[in-house]
């Protein structure tokens, strides 16, 4: 089934970025917050992204602006109307990402594919949201950050998923040059069921004064060849995001490699939420990232 407009709900760091990807290829995009301004926010973002591959001659400031073009910003969920694809970036949050399933289930065409780019949350659990004859187009589609450029999509297939709706994530993944992996619906899938207990236990060796953030991160960088080190990435995937996830995969396994160490926890009590908060394991407030003086 071709998909020629594409509804994507939630403008944040995963949001503006898919928008953006779906823009790039042709698609017809309507970039969904409940609060304008934070619509407009991401769209200005994707502008802002657009602007800096213009100025590294990779791309024309014609086919910059036909993309934005294709890119409305709203606060009115009925967008979703004529939508063929919708992409739910929301909170990672089983209750309030079910919460707008069941708004844009009563909104949506009835042939409309549902994906959610939940990074944690089992499909099955998302997909209760929605009425029985909705579940066979209902998947997760899992983008890494930053979007336009990480390659990876998790195909996720619930138990309803269908066949035709797996066929079609995978072409629409073909489209967008990214490849594509399948996991079973289990939380964390296969990307964070591997990278949390990494996060986690860098977490802890900080903590327990096994070495110092720049230490810690220069030994995944350069020992493990990393192209970012534990902490840093934490920062800039968003230590709230990261506990959220943490969460509901300690929730499902019990196992303490996925709970949330100590330090996570006070961290976010602080308000320090990473890169997006201006203070994380690192401090962002200077020309260039610093050791946080707080910890």
């Amino acid at each position: 089934m071709p998909i020629d407009r594409v509804f994507v709900a939630g403008a944040g760091l995963m949001g503006h970025g898919i928008a953006q990807v779906h823009a790039a290829i042709g698609k017809q995009v309507v970039l969904y917050e409940p609060e304008l301004s934070r619509a407009v926010a991401g769209r200005e973002r994707i502008a802002d992204n657009l602007e800096q591959v213009v100025a590294k001659r990779r791309l024309a400031a014609e086919e910059r602006d036909t993309i934005l073009d294709r890119i409305s910003a709203t606060d009115d969920p009925r967008r979703v109307a004529d939508a063929g694809l919708v992409v739910e970036a929301i909170y990672e949050d089983l209750d309030v990402k079910r919460g707008l399933w069941r708004e844009i289930d009563g909104l949506a065409p009835v042939d409309a594919i549902f994906a959610s780019n939940t990074s944690s949350i089992a499909i099955d659990d998302l997909a209760a949201a929605v009425g029985p004859e909705r579940r066979p187009a209902f998947v997760g589609m899992h983008f890494f950050s930053p979007v336009p450029v990480m390659r990876l999509i998790e195909l996720v297939r619930g138990t309803a998923t269908s066949d035709e709706t797996a066929a079609t994530i995978r072409s629409l993944a073909a489209d967008l040059g990214k490849h594509v992996i399948v996991s079973a619906d289990r939380p964390g899938f296969i990307v964070n069921r591997m990278l949390m207990p990494f996060l986690a236990e860098a977490m802890r060796a900080f903590e327990e004064g096994v070495g110092s953030a720049e230490d810690i991160d220069a030994g995944a960088k350069i020992g493990l060849n990393h192209p970012m080190g534990p902490l840093a990435l934490a920062d800039f995937v968003g230590l709230d995001t990261l506990g959220a996830i943490a969460d509901v995969m300690f929730d499902e396994f019990r196992e303490r490699r996925f709970a949330q160490p100590p330090l996570l926890r006070k961290m976010l009590a602080a308000g320090w939420y990473g890169r997006k908060s201006g203070m994380g394991f690192y401090d962002y407030s200077g020309e260039k990232p610093a050791p946080n003086p707080g910890l």
